[in-house]
């Protein structure tokens, strides 16, 4: 690069698994940076190595963000072009290239993704599971009674929802969304993603804790889960029962319809004019 141009940060993205899922533009922009910050030196060495690219490392990871990130926004002010990586797939999703990204753009410096391999996107692609709408939540928290708290405030989300897991943690995991969300929904295990034992396992939510508890997972986990279903709105006639019941014990027409709307889906404009009929014609 050169030495005068204006400073960038750019994100490359790197193969979660397969060497061969790397493009020949992240390539290029490694060779040509002034330096490459990873979050394991040792890691990317292996994968420059692999392509001849001898451009230097300086380590950026969880523990050392902090002190790390005004060295490198110093750099990049200097005109520096600098290369941010991750172990794998896109930086910044799920690692302290987040916080790094975020610096940037207050200071005013391009920020440049060089887009690639994603564990999230390329298991939802083969997964089965709908693609239409999904939410993606990277690693829950690793308490049962935190992790336990961000399901049940997702519960009613009808995208699919995709995290992040540790082999070791999968099975409580699992465990705590049959707990919160019942055992029925439709779930995928995708492990060693693009990798030689890359594995799609597909069940409900139950038989996949009952699975990975026999057989303790191995490698990369991106776990995919269908989203709530929505309950079926019933026909305005098949509520009259329940609001005739409701003003026999003396409701009003606008209480029946408020406590009735939270539950039937109907509007409270539907239900009060139900409720209002009723009453004429039981009067």
């Amino acid at each position: 690069m050169n030495p005068a141009a204006r400073g960038r940060l750019y994100l490359v993205a790197t193969p979660i698994g397969n060497l061969e899922d790397i493009t020949f533009r992240a390539v290029r922009i490694l060779r040509e940076v002034d330096v490459i910050a990873a979050e394991d030196t040792r890691h990317t060495g292996k994968l420059l190595q692999h392509f001849g690219i001898t451009t230097p490392q300086i380590s950026y990871h969880h523990h050392n963000r902090r002190e790390r990130q005004g060295e490198l926004l110093q750099r990049l002010h200097r005109g520096e072009q600098i290369a941010l990586v991750s172990d794998a797939g896109m930086p910044g999703i799920s690692d302290p290239g987040t916080e790094l990204v975020q610096a940037c753009v207050a200071a005013h410096i391009p920020v440049m993704p060089i887009p690639g391999a994603n564990a999230a996107l390329t298991a939802l692609s083969a997964s089965g599971l709908a693609t239409a709408a999904f939410l993606f939540l990277g690693f829950l928290p690793p308490k049962p009674t935190a992790r336990q708290g961000v399901l049940t405030a997702i519960q009613g989300v009808q995208a699919t929802l995709i995290f992040y897991e540790a082999p070791h943690r999968l099975v409580a995991t699992l465990g705590d969304m049959v707990k919160v969300w019942g055992g029925e929904r439709a779930t995928v295990v995708a492990r060693e993603l693009t990798k030689l034992y890359e594995e799609f396992w597909r069940g409900t939510l139950a038989q996949a804790q009952a699975h990975f508890q026999a057989q303790p997972p191995k490698g990369e986990i991106t776990l995919l889960v269908a989203g709530a279903v929505q309950p079926a709105t019933p026909a305005p006639a098949a509520v009259l029962p329940e609001i005739e019941r409701l003003l026999a014990t003396g409701l009003g027409c606008g209480e029946i319809a408020r406590r009735l709307a939270a539950t039937t889906g109907l509007s409270r404009r539907t239900l009060y004019q139900l409720a209002l009929a009723a009453q004429r014609q039981g009067s």
